[in-house]
């Protein structure tokens, strides 16, 4: 099995087979699942100080937390990008 990596923004890079899902930072129980990870020090903050716009999660219960739209790290990742409610 071939290691896909991507970039997720400012230099950081990370491996595509361990991604779970890639969304959006907003509702509370993200908020929740963000302070529970950085709480048992599972939080890994790749934005270099700008604002969390994606929140992606890894199959080791990891979170990495990215400054790109989720729908660019999903291109990225070799998805469909997702249709934006109009």
């Amino acid at each position: 099995m071939a290691i896909k990596l991507v970039n997720i923004g400012y230099g950081s890079i990370i491996s595509a087979n361990r991604v779970i899902a890639v969304v959006s930072p907003e509702s509370a129980p993200i908020k929740r699942m963000i302070q529970e990870c950085k709480e048992t020090n599972k939080l890994i903050d790749a934005t270099y100080g700008r604002k969390t716009r994606s929140v992606i999660i890894t199959d080791s219960d990891h979170i990495i937390l990215s400054g790109m739209q989720p729908e660019t790290v999903a291109n990225r990742l070799g998805d469909k990008p997702v249709d934006k409610q109009e």
